[in-house]
Parts: C-alpha cells; structure tokens; sequence
C-alpha cells in the first residue's frame, strides 16, 4: 500500500464564479425563501478569510479544511459582547434571538442624512413590534467593507444615538443593514448606536444581500451564528421565508 501524506493546500483551495452558485430566491411547499446573505469568496474578501484544506492520510482518507476568519467576515450577527466585556457573547444569547418577524423599510432620505427616530417613526411606526428584527436600507448604496467606505462617493445614511434610542423604545430583538446605511462612519455616532441597543441585548446583521427580491416587507427571517463562548460576532447564513402565517403585517 502506497504511504498516504498529510497534503496540506494553503490559503485559498478553490473559486467558483458567482453565477455558478445556487439561486437567491426559491419557492418551496409554498412559501417563497430569500437568501440574504453576501457569498464570501476568500480569493477576493476584503476581510480575514482564509482556508487550508488538507488529506487526513487516515485508513479512509478524506479531506478537512482549517479555517482562519474573522468574527466579522461577510454577512454577521453582532452580538453585545462586542462593545462591552460585560455583555453577552453569541452562545449566551438564546436560540429565539435569531429568529422572528422582520420588517424591512427602504428610507427615502437625502445622501449623507443622519437617521432619526421621527424619520423612523415615519417610515415603520405603524407596523413596528417588540421583537421584530428591523432592516433599513437605502438607495445611496456601495459596496461594503471595501476601499469606497468612506470615500467621495461614500452618501450612505448613517446612523446614530437618535434612530438608536428609538429602536431601543420599540424593543427590536436586531437591527439588519443594505449597502445604503453606514455602520462605521463617525465614532460619535457609531458608538452610542452600539451602546444604547447593545445594553438591552439587541444584535445586529452587517451587510445584508438580496434586499431587491423581497416582494414583502414583512416576513419570517432567521440567522443563526456558531455558539462559541467568547464569540463577539459570527459570519451567518441570513434567510427571510415570505408567506409564513403570522409573519405578516
């Protein structure tokens, strides 16, 4: 029998082109699922991600990969723990805080406009819940987590202690994001958005994908990070499933 050998692959094993991958958008028993979330291709990601895929050269020899990212690669769940080492990691939050009624509102704001809690009361005040998860999004949208953020032609809506405080009042359970709100603009602002909703718990999903093929903007979303102690944020799979009862307004 020919020695097996532990063959280690580094760095980036495989690509696959993007219109190769299975579809945004299914329809099952029914009901119509939107997949959210932003495909991560370590040969292109802007983040930490990087994959060592080798041979186990056991008795059946199979494949295992090693993988080196980081807590906020791609489409991931913010949870408290992240600004406060007090707050709870991921595998201290229940299951049921990643999972529920999401709503998602397109704010029709001028570029570079700080959201408010009256614009917010405008736009989702008369369908909000407690425990919803909340989407915005707007048109001034770039790609995020690239060389555009923060750059001339960076007008995203950014957030802030105002439109934070407000969401805190209406006890969302997350607040999710398109590529048209900012998250990492002015610390002045990102930091007490962070603070104020964290202190009750509530996560966030920084960048969501696919908002355009949403027919309702009112569904049934779930997006379940790895339960790792310690872990202040995690990569995710995001999906919203339309149709659902009682996931409507």
């Amino acid at each position: 029998m020919a020695e097996l050998t532990y063959d280690w692959v580094a760095g980036k094993p495989k690509t696959v082109p993007m219109d190769q991958l299975p579809p945004k958008v299914y329809e099952k028993d029914g009901l119509r699922i939107i997949d959210l979330t932003k495909v991560i291709d370590p040969s292109t990601e802007s983040r930490r991600c990087n994959l060592w895929r080798f041979n186990t050269g056991g008795d059946v020899p199979d494949f295992h990969t090693n993988v080196d990212i980081g807590s906020h690669l791609g489409t991931h769940c913010e949870c408290p723990y992240h600004h406060d080492n007090n707050w709870p990691s991921v595998a201290e939050l229940p299951l049921s805080q990643f999972m529920g009624r999401g709503i998602y509102q397109m704010l029709d704001l001028p570029q570079d406009h700080q959201i408010t809690g009256a614009d917010l009361e405008a736009a989702i005040g008369d369908r909000i819940q407690p425990g919803d998860t909340v989407i915005l999004d707007s048109p001034h949208q770039i790609p995020p987590f690239t060389s555009l953020t923060g750059g001339p032609t960076d007008h995203r809506l950014q957030v802030g202690a105002d439109c934070a405080q407000w969401l805190a009042d209406h006890k969302v359970q997350c607040v999710g994001f398109g590529d048209g709100v900012a998250i990492e603009g002015d610390v002045a602002n990102v930091k007490p958005f962070h603070d104020i909703l964290m202190a009750q718990n509530c996560t966030f999903l920084e960048v969501l994908q696919n908002l355009d093929q949403l027919k309702s903007d009112t569904f049934f979303i779930s997006y379940t990070p790895m339960p790792i102690i310690g872990l202040d944020s995690c990569p995710v799979r995001v999906y919203a499933i339309e149709g659902l009862p009682g996931f409507t307004r």
